[in-house]
């Protein structure tokens, strides 16, 4: 898979011990050398009331990241369209165009990205937090770009300022969508593995020619611990694996270190669980990482790999990173290290 583009997903994960700020810093600090490795997006996703995640603000964000970068393509992945007016979406996605022409992508997902009733929180109302209306509001926000069905509001910025506008999905409903509306769209595989394939099929089986894209076009985004031996990735995979768990269990919290993750008193049903949820996913050294994403493309035939790394130390996730970049012989890929 040496002619397929990879892209990062971050997340701003807050480490135990350490702020929001620190995340955020680090995340600026991987975004710049990701680029300098030569990945061709860089990422991050919208949560809520979620204490081991710092990404709740991604168009700010992304503002920050457009000032410490030069080239890389940055974006949402995603912006959860329910929490939000798309007028406020349009606005914001149209600004980020307007200052950095050809580098932002509006990644958009339908699910709230956090409980209901944070979700309310967000949105001050249940109006538009139905799945039912993703359609519509997806159709309101493509037309506040475009124009095409001028009405009394204008976006400025906003018209005319068009990101390139991706869908996300972890089923077959978006998957759909995109294909019917012609869009690229990005599956979530590293979180919702067993729906990966049949969802692709949905997205290609659907997809009609757009003015955006004349063929489909697929990214899957893949969990990603690299490092020397597999033994030490699968140890710095262990505090993603207890954070998600806790997660699920209505316990989130900071992500703890790899030291304190092993220590952790797993029950049977536990460890079962984050074995299920590593399934299908990349961890190891550089040619155990090669194997299993080349694998993964192979199956997906997916035209992008997007690769998110949830571990304690910044220093071991800029390192994923650069054994990957070098690994797979991308531009960069062979410096610092």
């Amino acid at each position: 898979m040496t002619d397929v583009p990879l892209a990062v997903l971050d997340l701003a994960p807050v480490a135990a011990g350490t702020s929001a700020g620190a995340a955020l810093r680090h995340t600026t600090e991987l975004a710049r050398r990701t680029e300098e490795l030569g990945f061709g997006r860089f990422w991050v996703a919208e949560h809520h009331n979620m204490p081991a995640i710092a990404s709740s603000a991604p168009a700010v964000l992304i503002a920050h990241l457009a000032a410490h970068t030069r080239t890389i393509r940055l974006g949402s992945g995603g912006v959860m369209l329910p929490n939000h007016a798309p007028l406020v979406v349009a606005e914001q996605f149209g600004t980020l165009t307007a200052l950095h022409p050809g580098r932002i992508d509006l990644g958009i997902g339908r699910a709230p990205g956090t409980d209901q009733m944070t979700a309310l929180a967000l949105r001050r109302t249940r109006q538009g937090l139905s799945a039912e209306d993703f359609p519509r509001e997806l159709a309101d926000l493509m037309n506040y770009f475009t124009g095409t069905d001028p009405g009394p509001i204008v976006a400025t910025p906003g018209r005319g300022d068009l990101p390139a506008v991706w869908l996300l999905g972890s089923s077959g409903f978006s998957a759909q969508l995109a294909g019917l509306l012609g869009l690229p769209f990005s599956f979530a595989h590293h979180f919702s593995a067993a729906n990966t394939l049949p969802a692709l099929a949905l997205y290609r089986q659907h997809f009609r020619p757009s003015e955006w894209l004349s063929e489909p076009y697929a990214m899957v985004a893949v969990n990603v611990v690299c490092a020397e031996t597999d033994e030490r990735a699968e140890w710095l995979a262990g505090p993603a694996g207890l954070s998600f768990l806790k997660l699920r269990a209505g316990r989130p919290e900071p992500l703890v270190s790899p030291e304190e993750a092993a220590a952790y008193p797993y029950t049977d049903l536990e460890r079962e669980f984050v074995r299920e949820r590593r399934r299908g996913q990349a961890m190891g050294s550089p040619e155990t990482v090669y194997r299993q994403l080349t694998q993964l493309q192979e199956r997906t035939g997916a035209d992008e790999m997007m690769l998110t790394t949830m571990v304690y130390d910044i220093a071991d996730r800029v390192r994923s990173f650069e054994l990957v970049a070098e690994r797979f012989g991308l531009s960069g890929g062979a410096g610092r290290g």
